[in-house]
């Protein structure tokens, strides 16, 4: 059975920037989904939203655009703009579990809202030709919410259904249900994909052993934690390539060089790379330590100088 990895969206991380960056270096991952669109209300589509599916900043990866939505008027417009740049295929965010998401009706949130989803993709399908996959994680009070939800998506010809095995209510904190997920797998006709903690090639084999079927498997927060994730895979081995710090630190200072063109002020430009070092500490040997370091960097010259020091340690 040949797998195909997938780049889960995260919002501030995985914009166009990174996934070039990443697949610059690394590569690994089959297809990226890029992080979601929300028009809170406005039919106005955001310039950071454009710039990161426009096909000249994407032009040399396989990108499915993402939105965030609980409306069926918002669903058609996002779609409408999404083809007009030659996209044929929407993903939307079931899944996000943030307080001012769920708060709103919309990510996790809109699993329990089973009528709300079927009015939804009864429209987009009869009112619109783009093809609909879905992110979702399995409830966001318990894990059986999403069991109202699949009679509904039988309806459609839904793509695939990439399930993050927590509820929304978990966050990313505790471990993923893989009972659950078992139960969703037994529970529906739809394709599916595997969603959640896969941050090691050892883990990714257990899961690979515990869901024989599943043939999809989407990395988030640990393809950013550890870049070299997806390629190892992909390679089947244990091992790291021999020069890992120094493809690490071409990848970083791409990356880095990118944000200080893009974000005005070196405070900005510190602020984001410290987000990526909390993932990419976990990785060293000192996660701790590792991350002091570019946290006491104050300015952009002393953070040059801390992560060079820490390539070399």
């Amino acid at each position: 059975m040949i797998h195909t990895l997938l780049s889960s969206p995260l919002q501030g991380f995985t914009d166009f920037r990174f996934r070039n960056a990443f697949h610059k270096y690394f590569g690994g991952i089959d297809t990226f989904y890029s992080p979601y669109i929300r028009l809170n209300g406005k039919f106005v589509i955001r310039p950071a939203y454009e710039r990161d599916i426009l096909i000249k900043n994407n032009n040399t990866l396989a990108v499915i655009p993402q939105i965030m939505t609980n409306d069926a008027e918002e669903f058609l417009f996002v779609a409408k703009y999404v083809q007009q740049f030659g996209y044929k295929e929407l993903n939307w965010n079931l899944g996000c579990p943030y307080p001012m998401v769920i708060n709103r009706g919309m990510g996790s949130g809109l699993i329990c809202q089973p009528e709300k989803i079927d009015h939804i993709l009864d429209r987009v399908h009869s009112e619109s030709d783009i093809t609909v996959s879905m992110k979702m994680r399995m409830g966001y009070e318990n894990p059986t919410e999403i069991h109202s939800v699949f009679p509904i998506l039988e309806k459609y010809p839904i793509k695939n259904i990439a399930i993050h095995a927590r509820i929304g209510k978990q966050l990313y904190k505790g471990g993923v249900d893989l009972e659950s997920f078992q139960r969703c797998v037994d529970n529906t006709n739809h394709k599916l994909y595997y969603n959640g903690d896969i941050t090691t090639v050892s883990k990714y084999r257990e899961m690979v052993e515990r869901f024989p079927s599943i043939d999809h498997w989407m990395i988030g927060r640990g393809l950013i934690a550890d870049p070299f994730l997806p390629s190892m895979i992909k390679a089947n081995t244990l091992e790291y390539p021999e020069n890992r710090m120094e493809v690490f630190g071409k990848f970083h200072d791409t990356l880095f060089h990118e944000y200080e063109q893009s974000l005005s002020g070196a405070k900005h430009v510190l602020l984001k790379m410290l987000g990526y070092w909390e993932y990419f500490s976990t990785t060293f040997d000192n996660p701790q330590k590792t991350l002091k370091k570019i946290k006491k960097s104050k300015s952009i010259d002393a953070y040059e100088d801390a992560v060079r020091s820490i390539l070399e340690e």
